[in-house]
């Protein structure tokens, strides 16, 4: 059934052209959004909790271009399985590499945060071709061990190496010639409540992965924040913006408060283009 999924559904729809790319996800919209309509019921309540001064008609217009931009988000990420370096080049921007450039060239370590907000998946996987760090991404491996190769081997196919979840400290620990970028997101909500730090988020009390913020003390490895915005349909463009270099001097959860802030502009600049279909706030602190 794997194979039959994969050869016979997913690579030939990654192979299509653009045009007939989001005509796909243009039909998957129709079925999803207008039909089924996937997890309306959370998503409204995520809006309505997030944003309490838009109406009523507002939030149906993000909502609306939430399930317009999350199945295009679908396609795309079938994309990535035969996606070649022109493509990802035309479809990614790195607005200013250079910031990562300079402190690679200086042998200096760091941690790239970022939120599940516009196309992560492809802007990860684009990364290595502009970007002279080693990077490494954390993950959660999936279950299933045949799509979880696939995924792995697609994720990783410009240089990009995927961390498990369980592995991230040795990574820290280890000594590479090539300076490393390890890659966070932050934002989906903490397995334990814990070990999460509590903000508020979006209107609401909300618990963070601190993982980077302690990673970035214990080794004192400068924070860059991932910011990636829609230019258009299927183009996106990637900036990064320094949170800090010296992780050490700063108070407690700072980091951490600071990404989430840099996250909230984004997402109030553009409501739809985040993960409003993660149950982002299932816990309480």
């Amino acid at each position: 059934m794997n194979n039959f999924l994969y050869h016979i559904i997913i690579i030939p729809i990654s192979n299509l052209n653009n045009f007939c790319l989001y005509l796909v996800s243009d039909v998957l919209y129709l079925i999803v959004g207008k039909l089924i309509k996937y997890r309306k019921p959370l998503i409204t309540k995520n809006l309505k909790n997030s944003f309490p001064d838009k109406s009523e008609n507002e939030i149906k217009t993000i909502q609306r271009y939430f399930y317009k931009h999350f199945l295009d988000l679908i396609v795309e990420s079938l994309k990535g399985f035969t996606i070649s370096k022109k493509e990802i080049n035309r479809k990614i921007k790195l607005k200013n590499p250079d910031l990562l450039n300079i402190m690679a060239q200086k042998s200096q370590n760091i941690i790239l945060i970022g939120g599940h907000y516009n196309n992560w998946e492809m802007s990860a996987q684009k990364m290595p071709l502009e970007c002279e760090h080693e990077l490494f991404a954390i993950y959660k491996p999936l279950s299933n061990k045949f799509f979880d190769k696939k995924m792995k081997d697609s994720r990783e196919k410009f240089g990009l190496r995927m961390i498990s979840m369980k592995e991230t400290k040795n990574y820290f620990q280890k000594n590479n010639e090539k300076p490393r970028a390890i890659i966070f997101g932050s934002d989906q909500s903490p397995s334990s409540t814990k070990n999460a730090h509590w903000l508020n988020f979006l209107n609401q009390e909300s618990g963070f992965l601190f993982g980077a913020e302690k990673y970035a003390k214990e080794f004192n490895w400068p924070v860059v924040y991932v910011s990636i915005q829609k230019i258009q349909r299927g183009t996106y463009e990637v900036s990064f913006q320094l949170i800090t270099d010296k992780p050490k001097e700063e108070p407690n959860g700072k980091i951490i408060q600071d990404f989430a802030n840099l996250l909230e502009i984004d997402i109030n600049r553009n409501p739809p283009y985040w993960l409003w279909t993660h149950n982002r706030w299932k816990k309480s602190k």
